[in-house]
C-alpha cells in the first residue's frame, strides 16, 4: 500500500458505494493542513495526495457532516472502502494505525454511546503509543458532551510513559489541570489576550448573563460552522448574549479574512501560538472547536457539539 508515494507525500484513494459522483471535505485539526481542502468523487472513486513531512491526523467530512479521522504518515498510502449511506463502517487500510482505528470503529459502529467509552478505555489501555489512542481519548473524555478529565488524566498518565517526550500528551496533561475551571458551577476564570483589532480581550468581554467562549481557527470546518451559529444566535438574543472567541491560527491575515467572510464581529483574541495561547492554559480550553458557555459568571456547560450548543443557549436566551 505504500507504493506510488515518495517520501514527503501521504496519499488517500478509495471507492464509495452509493456515491457515484460527489464530494467531501479533509482538515487537520493540528493545522497540517493550510484551510479545508475539497476531494472529489467521481465514478465511485477518489484519490487524494498532499505533502507530508511528519504523522498527522486528518479529519474527513461528509455531505451528512459526519465525521472520520485518517492517519497520515510521510511516505505512506492508504485506501477506503465504504458505502456512503453508513460511514460508521468504513474501512481503512494501508498503515497500521488506520487499520487499528478500522477495527474499532467495527466493533462499536452498532452499539449504544454509552457503551462505546469502556471500549475506549480498553483500546487506549492496550495501544499506548498508538495515535488512535490520542484520538480516542480527545473524542471520547475531553471533547465528549459530558467529559471524564479524572479518566482522561490517567490515561494520558499511561500514555505519557510509554512515549514521555510526545509535546501533544504534554500539552493535553497540563491542560487537563486548568480543566477545573470548565466543571459546571465553577467561576468563570481570569483570561487576556490580545484581540484580532489591537487591545486586550478578556473575560470582562463576556458580560454577566449568557456568555460562550469558544475557539476556532481558518483551517477547522466544524468550528466555522459553529461560529456561524453564534452569529445568527448573537443577533436574536436582544443583547443577552455575549462572545468571545479565541482564533487558533498562526497566519492573521487567514484569521481577518475568514471574520469578514462571515461577519465576525465580536471580540476575538489571536497571538498566533495555536495551542500554546496562554489563554487555553487559563480557561482550560483543550480543542478546536471548543467552548465554555457561562450565565451570571458561572460555568454552565463544556465542551459541546454545534447541535448541543444551539439548544443549549436556546435554553437559556428563552424569554421567561
Amino acid at each position: 500500500m505504500s507504493c506510488g508515494v515518495d517520501s514527503n507525500h501521504f496519499k488517500l484513494s478509495g471507492r464509495f458505494l452509493n456515491m457515484n459522483q460527489g464530494e467531501f471535505y479533509v482538515y487537520s485539526p493540528e493545522g497540517g493542513i493550510d484551510g479545508i481542502d475539497t476531494i472529489h468523487v467521481v465514478g465511485g472513486r477518489f484519490t487524494y495526495e498532499r505533502p507530508c513531512d511528519r504523522e498527522m491526523t486528518l479529519m474527513l467530512v461528509f455531505p451528512n457532516f459526519s465525521q472520520q479521522p485518517i492517519f497520515a504518515e510521510p511516505g505512506k498510502s492508504v485506501e477506503i472502502k465504504s458505502d456512503a449511506s453508513n460511514m460508521k463502517e468504513m474501512e481503512v487500510s494501508g498503515t497500521d494505525a488506520n487499520e487499528l482505528m478500522t477495527k474499532f470503529r467495527l466493533q462499536t459502529a452498532h452499539i449504544a454511546p454509552p457503551d462505546v467509552t469502556p471500549k475506549a478505555v480498553e483500546f487506549i489501555n492496550s495501544h499506548l503509543d498508538s495515535p488512535v489512542s490520542l484520538y480516542l481519548l480527545r473524542t471520547y473524555f475531553i471533547q465528549a458532551p459530558r467529559p471524564d478529565y479524572a479518566q482522561a488524566g490517567k490515561l494520558v498518565s499511561k500514555m505519557l510513559e510509554k512515549q514521555p517526550k510526545n509535546g501533544t500528551l504534554i500539552i493535553i496533561q497540563q491542560q487537563l489541570k486548568q480543566l477545573s475551571h470548565g466543571v459546571a458551577g465553577a467561576p468563570m476564570a481570569h483570561f487576556s489576550g490580545p484581540g484580532i483589532d489591537g487591545g486586550t480581550v478578556s473575560e470582562q468581554d463576556l458580560g454577566d448573563d449568557v456568555a460562550v467562549l469558544c475557539t476556532w481557527s481558518s483551517w477547522n470546518y466544524v468550528s466555522q460552522d459553529m461560529q456561524r451559529m453564534l452569529r445568527r444566535k448573537l443577533r436574536s438574543s436582544g443583547g443577552r448574549l455575549h462572545l468571545v472567541s479565541v482564533c487558533i491560527d498562526t497566519d492573521r491575515s487567514a484569521c481577518l479574512k475568514t471574520m469578514k467572510r462571515d461577519t465576525l464581529s465580536w471580540p476575538c483574541i489571536f497571538d498566533g501560538k495555536l495551542f500554546d495561547s496562554p489563554v487555553m492554559q487559563q480557561t482550560g480550553l483543550a480543542d478546536v472547536p471548543d467552548n465554555i458557555v457561562y450565565q451570571h459568571g458561572k460555568v454552565v456547560a463544556r465542551s459541546l457539539n454545534n447541535n448541543d450548543l444551539s439548544k443549549k443557549l436556546d435554553e437559556m436566551l428563552k424569554k421567561d
